[in-house]
């Protein structure tokens, strides 16, 4: 089983975003989650996602794009523990129960293992609760990269203008290592 990088925050530690205008987590972020994630136990993280009118697909159903990319967040955040800056390459979305609007979903992510640059996780989501019943599971490969990924792929304003933010350059180089 893969473990925490040794500079990786403790457990009950809340994670921040990774970059401000992250659609997903950032608070910049115009109509975004801004969903946040806390380290658990080992390689895992918990988040929660509480679902409002404006997350809507169906009248009064979360959109399963939005679960998704909720989904997307908290198994990025694993990454995180590992020292791993990492992209995602494949994401697995099942939907085992609906999920209403003003319904919080808890997803717990944890990694299940690493090969090369890729890094495998899975996550469950459940209704109003740690212990509710089980709405959606994910699993997820990330790819591992380096900085020099968004240089090359990015819009090169945004990155340039993430690069001199003192925070987001410090979180980018915190779990930069060599894989």
């Amino acid at each position: 089983m893969p473990e925490k990088h040794p500079n990786a925050p403790a457990a009950g530690t809340k994670l921040g975003s990774h970059y401000s205008r992250c659609f997903g987590c950032g608070d910049d972020a115009l109509g975004g989650l801004r969903v946040s994630s806390t380290v658990g136990e080992g390689v895992s993280v918990t988040t929660e996602f509480t679902v409002t009118e404006n997350h809507q697909g169906a009248p009064g159903l979360a959109h399963g794009g939005l679960l998704a990319l909720a989904f997307d967040e908290a198994l990025g955040a694993v990454n995180w523990l590992i020292g791993a800056i990492a992209v995602t390459g494949r994401l697995e979305t099942d939907y085992l129960l609906p999920v209403p609007v003003g319904t919080t979903l808890h997803i717990t992510a944890q990694c299940d293992g690493i090969a090369g640059r890729k890094i495998f996780t899975s996550a469950e989501g459940r209704l109003d609760g740690p212990e509710g019943p089980v709405a959606v599971r994910a699993t997820a490969i990330f790819i591992q990269v380096g900085v020099d990924h968004f240089l090359s792929n990015g819009r090169l304003e945004d990155v340039q203008e993430a690069m001199h933010d003192p925070e987001q350059l410090r979180a980018a180089r915190a779990f930069e290592v060599n894989p």
